[in-house]
């Protein structure tokens, strides 16, 4: 074996600045996903549990439809795809500010939405249906009850499973290296590229991902204990007393 190690070429040079501009993107990346994929997800899982068939036919047509095509065509479809057909005043403004990031956001937030959806709808399903005859019951509207009552306990539930699709949308974002998206995975190739050190530079990269994870796994860990029901859902793979 000849290779020489050479840690130094992580903070010499423009190394290390990179490495730092590649984790604020993907960090800015993952947070607006994460948003819009929570949104869509909560929208379109508790319409999937609802008695009009038109609402759940559209919901599952969302899901479907996006859950069942690789996240790598969305980012092609989103970046390559949907400009030419935006109105001018809009393509230009995505133009001039990041049209690759933007539809990153979009690609990874829809795409994860569906799988959102599908986390959250599981989540009603497990809620006894007493409560919401319950919450009808006591005067509450179909809409009042899921906001009040149902969506609640369901976000409650999911977090485990929840934490597990967050997670999974952070190290998706590394895809949105092939449609020149400077986040953490393109920074690292651009370290190896220009100091032919591929070990340290990938080393680098999967510590900086490992931290992230557990970072928020730990973090979702301590909201998953804060927010148990008790008698109804274990704290943190232990039951509160």
């Amino acid at each position: 074996m000849n290779y020489t190690f050479k840690w130094s070429v992580l903070w010499t040079g423009e190394s290390g600045q990179w490495l730092l501009s590649g984790l604020i993107v993907t960090l800015e990346l993952s947070v607006l996903a994460w948003l819009l994929a929570v949104a869509l997800g909560i929208v379109s899982g508790a319409l999937r549990t609802v008695k009009l068939r038109p609402l759940r036919a559209l919901a599952t047509f969302y899901v479907e439809f996006f859950r069942n095509v690789p996240l790598l065509v969305w980012m092609f479809f989103w970046y390559f795809g949907v400009p030419p057909i935006l109105p001018e005043m809009i393509r230009e403004w995505m133009l001039g500010h990041g049209l690759e990031f933007w539809a990153g956001v979009l690609a990874l937030g829809v795409y994860s939405g569906a799988r959102f959806s599908e986390v959250l709808r599981s989540g009603i399903q497990s809620i006894p249906k007493t409560q919401m005859e319950a919450a009808v019951a006591s005067g509450l509207t179909t809409f009042q009850s899921y906001r009040y009552v149902i969506l609640p306990v369901a976000l409650r539930i999911i977090i485990p499973p929840g934490t597990s699709e967050s997670l999974n949308l952070l190290k998706n974002s590394s895809i949105a290296l092939t449609i020149s998206v400077a986040e953490l995975t393109f920074q690292t190739r651009q370290i190896e590229t220009y100091t032919a050190k591929a070990i340290e530079a990938l080393t680098a990269g999967t510590l900086i991902y490992l931290v992230l994870c557990v970072g928020i796994a730990s973090l979702m860990a301590w909201v998953e204990r804060r927010t148990a029901i008790p008698g109804l859902i274990t704290a943190g793979g232990r039951r509160r007393r």
